[in-house]
């Protein structure tokens, strides 16, 4: 009898989760159904109603009729772009900055613009050989915003950088790598490149055995690689940022040259499609 209890117990389970999944799929076919996702405007748009009039104005943006996202660069060029996202900050951006001035290395800091607008100070004079990329204005999750929240966050931290560095952001990256709701609509109405990553810091990995993070990235990266880390954050980030001349120099031994992102791309070989 106790294992036809068990039997009738597990039955029941799997019947019960299996009646769960189906709500579950339900509920979420219910919220994605296409008559919720608008050509233009709204929240996940296949186009934008409101192209050129709010706030672009005597810019010279690139519409190009697509863009791009990236997570390398085709390229047989011993390049790599270090990025590091989030900042900047006070605690951890001026280390950042003193280890690339120390190897007179290049990177991109993908920035949040209400950070840098009430961090410029530490980034103002430091930041010729380096490159700003837009990370939006407060780092929101943009495929949970409409098309007007998207265009805010993007538009905000677009001026921000502009301001100080008297030059138009090429690249973005949106937080956490969500690319849905407006997000790839309004990169191509700012002319930007979306820019993701093949190699990051794993700080959680390597917390014991920091050198360990820089050998993973020395020995992995290649050609064209595009490398994640932060200088905002919890404390894990130290195991990555502690490991950054390690890194320059483990690259630099294998041949690399450390360039900002959009040298990166400038450096990509031409693509050649079949017909």
């Amino acid at each position: 009898m106790g294992r036809d209890r068990r039997d009738v117990l597990r039955r029941a389970l799997t019947f019960a989760g299996g009646v769960a999944a189906t709500l579950s799929a339900q509920r979420i076919a219910k919220e994605v159904e296409p008559d919720r996702l608008p050509l233009s405007g709204g929240y996940a748009p296949g186009g934008v109603a409101s192209r050129g009039d709010a706030g672009m104005q005597g810019e010279n943006v690139d519409r190009r009729g697509e863009t791009v996202v990236r997570w390398r660069v085709r390229t047989e060029k011993p390049l790599v772009a270090l990025t590091f996202d989030d900042g900047p900050g006070p605690e951890w951006t001026p280390m950042v900055l003193n280890a690339l001035d120390r190897h007179r290395a290049k990177a991109t800091f993908f920035v949040v613009g209400e950070r840098l607008t009430r961090h410029e100070r530490l980034v103002r004079d430091r930041i010729a050989r380096h490159e700003l990329g837009n990370h939006t204005w407060s780092h929101q999750d943009l495929a949970r915003l409409d098309e007007a929240q998207v265009r805010d966050q993007i538009l905000r931290a677009h001026f921000a950088i502009k301001r100080v560095t008297g030059e138009s952001p090429k690249v973005m990256r949106p937080p956490w790598a969500h690319l849905g709701g407006s997000t790839l609509v309004l990169a191509e109405e700012f002319g930007y490149d979306v820019v993701m990553w093949s190699h990051q810091m794993r700080e959680k990995r390597f917390k014991a055995n920091p050198p360990a993070q820089a050998r993973d990235i020395v020995d992995n990266v290649g050609p064209g690689s595009i490398v994640l880390a932060h200088d905002v954050g919890d404390r894990n980030r130290l195991v990555a940022l502690s490991q950054l001349d390690a890194i320059i120099v483990g690259l630099r031994l294998r041949g690399f040259e450390l360039v900002t992102v959009s040298e990166l791309i400038a450096a990509a070989a031409p693509t050649t499609r079949s017909h």
